[in-house]
C-alpha cells in the first residue's frame, strides 16, 4: 500500500484556512443550541470523531470530521480523536498515522485529546464483570449461525439459548477463562441478557465480547484474547471521556437503545446523548472500506491514495484542496434520512475553489503540428498573457513564446466540420488565444496511414492579440503552444472509477461497473515554458481543458500532472428528480434513455430558437457564458441561454444565492420555467429568483419530492406564494421520521404477507412493489429513499445480523 504523495501536514495556502463565514445551521446544531440554553451538561459541548483504524478515511468520514470538529469549534467546546481499535485482525498503525495525517490536512486538530478504545480494555472488562454479577450478561456457547437462528424474526420472538440461565459463578469463571485465552476463536461469547421478544432485534441478547486469540493487537500485543464489540465499547468510551453529544451516522439509530441500556446498567457517572445523522453516500463510487480494500488488494487501483479513490488521500493526490472538501460539506449539509449526493456537487466545489486561486496556462494534450507558412522562419516573439481572467481578484502574467511552428489540440481540427463546429477546418479562420488569427490552407497526411500529421496555415500580422482591425468576425478561439519552446508533459487523465451511479446497490458485483476508461495516460503532451519550475502539489487550470495538479513523480524536465476535474461536468444528465430512491439497473437504463431523448429534443428546440448572431457574443456575455459553463458546470446550451437572456440570467443569479446547486436550478429554469412562460418575459412572473431557489432547496433537502415540487411550482405561478408556505399550508412535507414511516412499512408488509414470502424466496424485484405500496399509503409523501431502506432492513433481516 502506498502512502499519499502530496502530504502537507496542514493547509499552507491562505485560501485553505477555515473561513470566518457565518457557521452552518442544521438540526444537530439546533439540538446543541437548545441544550446549552437549558443548561444541560452545564452548558458544555464535547464531541468526538471515533474512526476504526482498519482503512483510510474517505469523503464520508470528512463529513463526520467536519461535523464533530465544527460543532465543537462553533460552540466553544472540545472534540476528541478516538481510535475505536477493538478488532486486532484488521487494524494497523499505518491506518492510525494516515487518519491523523488526513484530519490535520483538512484543517482540524485534536490538541492533546487523542485516545484509543484499547486504553480502556481493563475498565471495559470490569464493566462486563459487573453485568455478569447483576445477572444481566451470560457466557453463551452458541456459534454465530446458531445465535442468528435463535434470535427469531420481526414477527416471531427469539428462543433462549440453552446456556442463558447459567449461574453467575459459572459465567464469571468462563469469562475469566475467555480472558486467559483458554478457548479457541469463536468457541464462546459474552451476551447481554435483555429481551428475546424485543421489537428491536438488536436488543435480543446482543453479543458484548468475542474470542480472538490468534491475532496480535497493534498496541496491546498478545495481552488480550477476547475483545469487546462496538456497541459495548462505544457508549462506555463516550462516558469515560465525558462526551456530551455522540454524533453517529443513521445506521446506528437502532443501536441507540442498546447504547442507553449499557450505560443504564453499568456503574458510570456520565450518560452522553447519541444523535444520528445520514451518512454521506456519493454517486459513482463505493464508500465501504471493505470494498475499497478489495480494489486495492486486487490491483484495480494503485493504492489507497489512487486519485480515483474517494479517500481523503486519494482526493489530495488528485489535487483537491482542504477548503474545497470543507465547502462541499457546508453545501451538502447533513440530513436525517439516507440520501445519495451527486458526485457533481463535489466536483463543483473544487472547480469553484480553484477558479479563484490557480493560474491559467496553455497545454496541448494531443498535439497536431501547425506550420504558419507566411510567418518568417527565423522570427521569434513573446506575447503577453495574463494568469487570471478579469473576474478573479488576482494579478500576474507571463510571456508566451511564438514562432512559425506551433502545436494545437488535435480535437480542434476537423476536415469535414459538422454544424456548430467553429474551430479549425480547411479554409477557415480561427483565433489563437493571446496571439493571431490564422487560416488553414493545406492538410498534410501520412502516406501510409492517411492520418493528418500537419496543417499548413497563414496568419494575419495585423491581428496580434486576436482582434481584426477590419472588424471581421471569427467565431472560434483555440489554444496552442510553441513547438520549439514548449516543455514535454505526461498527463494522467483521471475520471470516475465506476460507470454506474450506484455500483454497490446492484445485483451484480460492484466490480462489474468499474470504468475501463477511468485512467488515460498521455505521454506526448506539451505545455508552455512558464511552468518549468513547478513543484509537486502546484495547481493550474489548463485553458479549455480542466484543472491539474503536479504529481510527485515529476522530475527535472519531465513534468507529470494529474487531472483534478474537467472544466464542466461531462457526466451531467437531465432528470426531473435526481433525489429519488435507488432504481434497479434496468429502470436506471430506461430512465437514462428517456432523459437522453428529452435532452436531445430540448437542445434541438434551443438551437432552433437561437438566432445566428448568438455566436457573435460580446466579451461581457462570452465571459458570463464561460463562468456558467466552466465554473458552475452548466451544459453549453444552458450556459448560453442564461448568458444571453438577461432576465433569465438575473433569475438564475438570485436563485443560486439561496441554493448552491446551480445545475439543478438551471434545469428548472430551462425546462420547467421556460415551458410555463410560453414566450412571455420572465418579468411577468409573480415570484422572484429567490423563491425558485428555495423551491429547489426543498427538493435537495428531501423536504418534498420532485413530483410534488412541480405542483408547488404551479401554485407559485398562480399565486406568487413562497414555496415553503405552500408546502406547509398543504401539508406536503415528505415523511422522514423513521418511526412514523416504519409503522407504515410494517402495515404494508402485514397486508402483503404472501409477497413478503415470495421476496424472501428470492423474488427480490418485489422491492419496487413494496416501495410503491408505501408511497400510495402515504399519498406520495413518504421519503422513497427512507422507505426503501426500511423495507430492505425488514425484508432482509439486516437488523438481526448487526451485532454478530
Amino acid at each position: 500500500m502506498t502512502a499519499p504523495n502530496i502530504d502537507p501536514p496542514r493547509p499552507t495556502d491562505p485560501a485553505d484556512e477555515k473561513p470566518g463565514d457565518a457557521p452552518p445551521s442544521d438540526f444537530i446544531r439546533a439540538i446543541v443550541t437548545d441544550d446549552i440554553a437549558s443548561g444541560k451538561w452545564g452548558g458544555r459541548v464535547a464531541t468526538r470523531f471515533p474512526p476504526e483504524p482498519n482503512g483510510y478515511l474517505h469523503i464520508g468520514h470528512a463529513t463526520s470530521i467536519w461535523l464533530n470538529f465544527g460543532v465543537a469549534e462553533q460552540f466553544g467546546g472540545t472534540c476528541n480523536l478516538r481510535f475505536d481499535d477493538t478488532n486486532p485482525t484488521t487494524e494497523d498503525m499505518e491506518y492510525v498515522e494516515a487518519i491523523q495525517r488526513d484530519i490535520r490536512w483538512l484543517g482540524y486538530d485534536w490538541a492533546d485529546r487523542k485516545f484509543h478504545a484499547s486504553d480502556y480494555f481493563e475498565e471495559l472488562y470490569q464493566h462486563a464483570v459487573h453485568l455478569i454479577r447483576t445477572g444481566k450478561a451470560y457466557v453463551d456457547d452458541l456459534n454465530e449461525v446458531e445465535i442468528r437462528e435463535y434470535r427469531g424474526t420481526i414477527k416471531e420472538p427469539g428462543r433462549p439459548s440453552l446456556y442463558r440461565d447459567r449461574s453467575v459463578e459459572e459465567n464469571l469463571e468462563l469469562f475469566a477463562r475467555m480472558k486467559a485465552g483458554e478457548f479457541e476463536d469463536g468457541r464462546r461469547v459474552l451476551r447481554a441478557k435483555i429481551d428475546l421478544a424485543a421489537n428491536n432485534m438488536l436488543m435480543r441478547d446482543p453479543v458484548l465480547y468475542r474470542i480472538i486469540c490468534r491475532a496480535h493487537h497493534y498496541r496491546t500485543g498478545d495481552q488480550w484474547h477476547m475483545y469487546p464489540m462496538y456497541d459495548f465499547t462505544h457508549c462506555l468510551s463516550d462516558s469515560i471521556e465525558d462526551i456530551t453529544h455522540s454524533l453517529c451516522t443513521l445506521e446506528f439509530e437502532n443501536n441507540r437503545e442498546l447504547y442507553d441500556w449499557v450505560l443504564d446498567n453499568t456503574p458510570v457517572d456520565h450518560h452522553p446523548q447519541q444523535i444520528e445523522f445520514a451518512r454521506r453516500n456519493l454517486s459513482y463510487t463505493v464508500m465501504s472500506k471493505r470494498k475499497l480494500l478489495v480494489l486495492v488488494q486486487e490491483g484495480h487501483v494503485s493504492g489507497w491514495d489512487d486519485p480515483r479513490m474517494p479517500t481523503i488521500s486519494g482526493l489530495r493526490h488528485r489535487g483537491y484542496t482542504p477548503g474545497s472538501i470543507r465547502n462541499f460539506c457546508d453545501r451538502a449539509g447533513i440530513a436525517k434520512t439516507q440520501n445519495v449526493t451527486d458526485l457533481a456537487q463535489l466536483e463543483f466545489s473544487i472547480r469553484d475553489d480553484l477558479n479563484q486561486r490557480v493560474p491559467r496556462v496553455l497545454a496541448v494534450l494531443r498535439p497536431l503540428k501547425v506550420v504558419i507558412e507566411n510567418y518568417p522562419e527565423e522570427q521569434r516573439e513573446e506575447l503577453e498573457a495574463p494568469y487570471y481572467p478579469h473576474d478573479v481578484p488576482k494579478e500576474g502574467s507571463r510571456r508566451l513564446p511564438f514562432s512559425r511552428e506551433i502545436l494545437i489540440e488535435r480535437d480542434d481540427f476537423h476536415e469535414d466540420p459538422p454544424k456548430g463546429f467553429f474551430r479549425m477546418a480547411p479554409g477557415r479562420e480561427v483565433r489563437l488565444r493571446y496571439a493571431y488569427i490564422i487560416r488553414c490552407e493545406r492538410v498534410i497526411r501520412d502516406e501510409a496511414t492517411d492520418e493528418v500529421t500537419e496543417l499548413r496555415c497563414s496568419y494575419d500580422p495585423a491581428t496580434r492579440g486576436g482582434d481584426a482591425p477590419d472588424g471581421r468576425k471569427v467565431k472560434g478561439t483555440i489554444h496552442w503552444v510553441c513547438a520549439e519552446h514548449s516543455l514535454p508533459l505526461e498527463v494522467r487523465l483521471y475520471d470516475r472509477l465506476f460507470t454506474h451511479e450506484d455500483p454497490a446497490g446492484q445485483e451484480a458485483d460492484f466490480r462489474t461497473f468499474l470504468n475501463p476508461a477511468s485512467l488515460e495516460i498521455l505521454t506526448a503532451s506539451r505545455i508552455e515554458p512558464s511552468v518549468a519550475e513547478a513543484a509537486a502539489g502546484d495547481r493550474f487550470q489548463f485553458e479549455r481543458q480542466g484543472y491539474f495538479v503536479v504529481d510527485q513523480d515529476s522530475a527535472e524536465g519531465a513534468l507529470v500532472v494529474n487531472r483534478t476535474v474537467t472544466l464542466r461536468d461531462t457526466w451531467a444528465k437531465i432528470s426531473g428528480d435526481g433525489h429519488s430512491a435507488r432504481r434497479s439497473a434496468a429502470a436506471a437504463e430506461k430512465a437514462a434513455e428517456k432523459a437522453a431523448v428529452k435532452e436531445r429534443q430540448r437542445r434541438q428546440s434551443l438551437a432552433a430558437a437561437a438566432p445566428a448572431e448568438l455566436d457573435d457574443l460580446t466579451p461581457e456575455v462570452q465571459a458570463e457564458l464561460e463562468r456558467y459553463r466552466d465554473t458552475l458546470g452548466l451544459p453549453e446550451q444552458d450556459a448560453r441561454l442564461l448568458a444571453t437572456d438577461a432576465d433569465l440570467g438575473r433569475l438564475f443569479a438570485e436563485a443560486i444565492e439561496v441554493c448552491a446547486h446551480p445545475q439543478t436550478v438551471a434545469n428548472w429554469i430551462v425546462n420547467e420555467l421556460r415551458r410555463e412562460l410560453k414566450g412571455r418575459p420572465p418579468g411577468d412572473l409573480p415570484f422572484a429568483g429567490r423563491q425558485l431557489g428555495e423551491l429547489v432547496s426543498l427538493i435537495i433537502t428531501d423536504t418534498i419530492s420532485g413530483k410534488i415540487a412541480k405542483g408547488v411550482f404551479a401554485d407559485m405561478l398562480a399565486t406568487g406564494e413562497d414555496p415553503a408556505t405552500i408546502v406547509a399550508r398543504k401539508g406536503l412535507e415528505q415523511v422522514t421520521d423513521a418511526g412514523e414511516l416504519g409503522t407504515l412499512v410494517d402495515r404494508v408488509l402485514d397486508e402483503n404477507s404472501d409477497k413478503v414470502e415470495e421476496y424472501r424466496a428470492g423474488k427480490t424485484a418485489l422491492l419496487g412493489f413494496f416501495v410503491g405500496q408505501v408511497m400510495r399509503a402515504s399519498r406520495g409523501k413518504a421519503n422513497p429513499g427512507l422507505a426503501n431502506n426500511l423495507l430492505k432492513s425488514r425484508l432482509d433481516g439486516d437488523g438481526a445480523e448487526t451485532s454478530v
